[in-house]
């Protein structure tokens, strides 16, 4: 299948979407959301545009313009603006079914330019070509500002909405087989469960047999020793059979154990292959689409995409498919400047722009760049003051300005024509992001131009990772941004600017430059292991704004592993982009390397040699009390264990509760001295705050330190928590690890 009839695929389930999303809200009882409904038909025309479906989308067109004015209240939503829109609808439905072959009827077009236009007269005709469809409404009949009102939809009720996922046949029938041999594969388990309880029924026959020989030494006789001779043949030849049946036992589980591995690899495989796919599948049409649109609208441009090949989950792609062409129309509309102006600016003649996709550490960062004229921050901020979101007489800093275009209905453009002007495409940016747990950001290009940036973590997926270890706790770092192996000698580096350096050797382009040196355990913050004499390991790391090398403890080994979200633990998100699991219940973070590297300014004054031979860490942590016991409360095992890792490497020991109950029951039965409890706030059957009480009401630990450490940040959790007894109170969202210990060395 090539990658229009992938496509058009993709669109046969995305249209149906919008088309049964918008029939759904206007049968709804109540209020209409106006603002999904309008982003519907703005999203299924850029659709159209990105698969080559002229008269689709010149219906879309006709019929966010209609919305727009339902919603201003300029026009009702009677019995004609449904029969209009429902025409339209249905149309589009029957066109996308027969493949684009027929002709669309002009009877929907004819319906909604009689609602938006009562006095014009209307087309006439059969069919509608491709270049009358895709043509617009004047823009002298459409209004100059797009100023969507808020939602006023009711809270639907029951459950959320499934988010549809679009996989290919061919994908579900390869993972079926897959499993099918999986299936296939089990049942030699059993083959091999059947011969070991073989082999335990000889073993015990041996040693029936054996006692047996044994009672009979006891008793004595003429014939004992014959009889032991016999006795110690049978035995004999006894072990010999067992001897062979383990060893084919062995063969036999061995080849067994195989097999499942490799069907279970094969499912794992075939799974991933499903959720991930490469980013051309989406993205592959939209550059052709740009130019098309600006072929369209007498314009020149040049677009490249960089990154297709990146694997990305299929749903996040899905997610990103209506963001990312907003944002290349915005950036075609807002970008475009005559041939004359960019020759005076120095600049090519037709405007340049370049889709970036890239894996960093665990994010996925998106990026539309356009060497066009640039944010127009006075009419931004005009644009503002206008839509009351500033006042007057307020200058705000340039970030600020940069981030309200990203409001529903904000937009500078004059007029609404088939590019922009309705103010939704930043918006639609913006609410996607968030949605995805990530971030969207303008921001002026150099030397010209304009960057839109869309940063979101990604999902859970397989990915290769190198396992480290530091601080006496073990890490992970995306292979993909680790360049080398080696090994450095702390008494051979260099100096530049008072901090280490390393030459890089070899035959590439940064032969004989240097890179900066830091410890992963000075950089993350932790104490530092004492390293043995001689060289230390190291990784050369990549990341978008520079490479280093990072020296560590040990070096371990590359594994293929699941990614999962970073832990709500609160770590610092520039630092921890996901957990893998080394074991059943062994979490490892996963590290960002464009965060490690922008510390690397920021480790302390001490030289590298130090902090690669133990010195301690450069951020004065190291408990002073070597061996106090602190109690860990928290029902999520994952929190648990990092939370015992960070203290143990800071030379606490430690034991761990599930909740409060069995921490309050631990402490009375009086199993171990423990002097200090770290706990978390939700908890089953005693939480944080009643553990405090209950504590405090109890003159043994009335003066024992606690320390509250949760998600619940609100003022007054943290006045409730300080009120009942807890020494000190941390929250998860700006959780610092230094700052844990800090706390925890004054408390003790």
């Amino acid at each position: 299948m090539d990658i229009r009839q992938q496509l058009l695929a993709a669109f046969d389930v995305e249209h149906r979407e919008h088309l049964d999303a918008i029939r759904a809200a206007l049968a709804a009882e109540g209020g209409v959301d106006w603002h999904d409904v309008f982003r519907r038909a703005h999203s299924l025309k850029g659709a159209a545009r990105a698969v080559d479906l002229p008269p689709v989308e010149a219906v879309a067109h006709q019929l966010e313009a209609l919305f727009e004015r339902i919603s201003a209240g300029r026009h009702p939503l009677d019995r004609d603006a449904r029969a209009a829109t429902h025409l339209a609808l249905d149309r589009i439905e029957a066109y996308v079914a027969a493949g684009g072959a027929a002709s669309m009827p002009d009877d929907a077009l004819a319906a909604l330019a009689a609602c938006l236009h009562p006095t014009a007269s209307t087309p006439s005709g059969t069919g509608t070509s491709g270049a009358e469809a895709a043509a617009p409404p004047p823009p002298e009949a459409i209004p100059s500002a797009a100023k969507l009102p808020p939602s006023t939809a009711p809270e639907a009720a029951g459950e959320p909405s499934l988010a549809v996922l679009r996989v290919p046949a061919a994908a579900v029938e390869a993972l079926t087989r897959a499993s099918h041999g999986l299936g296939a594969a089990l049942p030699t388990q059993l083959a091999a469960a059947e011969r070991a309880s073989r082999l335990a029924a000889h073993a015990r026959s041996l040693r029936g047999r054996t006692e047996a020989v044994q009672r009979q030494s006891l008793a004595g006789g003429i014939d004992e020793v014959t009889a032991l001779r016999r006795a110690l043949a049978e035995i004999e030849s006894g072990l010999g059979a067992l001897a062979r049946e383990a060893s084919d036992l062995a063969q036999g589980q061995k080849a067994a154990n195989l097999a499942v591995e490799t069907a279970a690899a094969r499912v794992r495989e075939e799974t991933e292959r499903l959720a991930l796919v490469p980013a051309e599948t989406v993205f592959g049409g939209l550059a052709r689409m740009v130019r098309d649109l600006a072929r369209a609208e007498g314009r020149d441009v040049e677009v490249s995409a960089r990154g297709l090949d990146l694997p990305v989950e299929r749903a996040m792609l899905q997610s990103l498919k209506d963001p990312v062409l907003h944002a290349l129309r915005n950036a075609l509309s807002h970008g475009a400047e005559a041939p004359e102006a960019r020759r005076r600016a120095g600049k090519p003649p037709t405007l340049s722009i370049l889709l970036t996709i890239e894996a960093q550490g665990g994010r996925l960062v998106l990026g539309i760049h356009d060497d066009g004229r640039g944010p127009n921050l006075d009419a931004i901020a005009a644009t503002a003051r206008e839509r009351g979101l500033i006042a007057p007489d307020e200058h705000p800093a340039p970030e600020a300005l940069l981030a309200m275009p990203f409001e529903p209905g904000f937009s500078t453009a004059g007029a609404v024509d088939a590019l922009s002007g309705r103010g939704m495409g930043l918006s639609v940016v913006a609410e996607v992001a968030r949605a995805l747990h990530g971030q969207a950001r303008l921001a002026p290009r150099t030397p010209h131009g304009t960057s839109l940036i869309l940063t979101l973590p990604l999902s859970a997926a397989q990915r290769p990772v190198v396992i480290v270890e530091a601080g006496g706790a073990r890490y992970a770092l995306p292979s993909g941004a680790v360049e080398a192996l080696t090994r450095l000698d702390p008494d051979t580096l260099e100096t530049v600017a008072g901090r280490p350096v390393v030459p890089v050797e070899g035959d590439g382009a940064r032969a004989g430059a240097t890179l900066p040196v830091a410890s992963l355990a000075a950089l993350l913050g932790v104490p530092e292991t004492a390293a043995e004499a001689g060289t230390v390991p190291a990784l050369r790391l990549r990341g978008s704004q520079g490479s280093g090398f990072v020296t560590v403890t040990q070096l371990h080994d590359v594994r293929r592993l699941l990614v999962l979200p970073a832990p709500p633990i609160g770590v610092d998100p520039a630092l921890v982009t996901g957990t893998v699991l080394l074991g059943t219940d062994m979490p490892a973070l996963v590290l960002d390397p464009d965060g490690l590297l922008a510390r690397f300014g920021r480790t302390g004054p001490r030289p590298a040699q130090e902090r690669m031979k133990g010195y301690g860490s450069a951020d004065g942590t190291m408990a002073e009390k070597r061996r106090s016991t602190i109690l860990v409360v928290d029902d999520s095992i994952t929190t648990r264990t990092l939370e015992k890792s960070i203290l143990e490497a800071a030379g606490y020991r430690v034991i761990v509760c599930v909740d409060g109950q069995e921490a309050l029951d631990r402490l009375r039965a009086r199993i171990e001295p423990v002097d200090l409890v770290l706990a978390d706030v939700e908890m089953p059957r005693l939480d944080g705050f009643g553990l405090v009480e209950a504590l405090r009401r109890e003159d043994d630990f009335g003066r024992l330190p606690v320390v509250l450490m949760t998600s619940r940040g609100d003022e007054a959790d943290v006045a409730r928590g300080l009120e009942l007894g807890a020494d000190a109170y941390l929250t998860k969202q700006k959780f610092d690890q230094r700052a844990l210990l800090d706390t925890i060395g004054q408390l003790l």
